[in-house]
């Protein structure tokens, strides 16, 4: 059987390009995503050369709408793509007070809306046919506000909200969807936020980040969390989660409410 295209958001540098490596030698064509066309246009020559496979580059800036679009065209009307990685993604430096309007909407646009639009994009496409796969790249920040980034986490915490609602109503219909939750990893998005990687603990690398990924993609895992040891702490966080639901149905305010002091 042939196997899927599949399209890689962010496919210039670090998780992107890494995840193009490991589909190229798995024998999958693939669409690179990026702004940087000579990046994309090096890593397609070197991944076409060694794994014999067809590499189409889209040079395409995703907090563009124009550019949105155009990746949107794409991934609704070539069926030849069933897997989608939506990896792109930045992050700011500083905090919530220092960080301008502008750049707090631009990493919304990239980190949020262009997942969702992405997705938007494919999902109807891929249910119709029953088969395909949504990979998004979210975070653990988005678990742990304590952790500072607060416009980055709360990006990411949607990406992960969405994963797990795609799920709910693409999974009976066929379609996978994994959200990938990595911790630290040495990536270029330091850099690019104005922080010095080298004082960052506990990176992981990209190889062993995506390739944790990929394994818990064979095995069908809607949350994977590389580097999490104990699964079963978040399924303990989501049945806490769920123990809550039998509350939100109550016509009138919980008693804690109907007093005052």
């Amino acid at each position: 059987m042939t196997k899927p295209t599949v399209l890689i958001t962010g496919a210039s540098s670090g998780i992107g390009a890494t995840y193009a490596d490991r589909f190229a030698h798995r024998g999958h064509d693939l669409v690179l995503v990026a702004r940087d066309k000579a990046r994309l246009e090096s890593l397609a020559t070197r991944l076409s050369g060694e794994a014999g496979v067809a590499v189409d580059i889209l040079q395409a800036d995703l907090t563009n709408l124009d550019d949105l679009r155009a990746v949107e065209t794409r991934l609704a009307d070539d069926r030849r793509i069933g897997i989608l990685i939506n990896n792109a993604g930045a992050s700011l430096g500083g905090t919530f007070v220092d960080q301008t309007t502008n750049d707090i909407g631009r990493l919304i646009a990239l980190n949020a809306t262009a997942v969702a639009r992405l997705a938007a994009a494919v999902a109807k496409r891929f249910a119709s046919e029953g088969k395909g796969a949504i990979v998004n790249i979210s975070s653990v920040v988005g678990l742990a506000p304590e952790f500072g980034s607060t416009v980055y986490g709360a990006t990411k915490a949607f990406v992960t909200f969405l994963s797990q609602g795609l799920d709910l109503e693409l999974g009976p219909k066929g379609v996978y969807v994994q959200a990938v939750l990595p911790a630290a990893t040495r990536t270029e998005i330091w850099q690019r936020a104005g922080k010095d990687i080298n004082t960052i603990p506990g990176l992981m690398e990209v190889d062993d980040l995506v390739d944790a990924a990929l394994v818990g993609f064979d095995r069908g895992e809607l949350i994977t969390i590389p580097p999490l040891p104990d699964h079963g702490q978040w399924e303990t966080y989501q049945e806490a989660r769920k123990a809550m639901r039998s509350g939100f149905g109550e016509a009138r305010p919980a008693a804690r409410y109907r007093t005052s002091g």
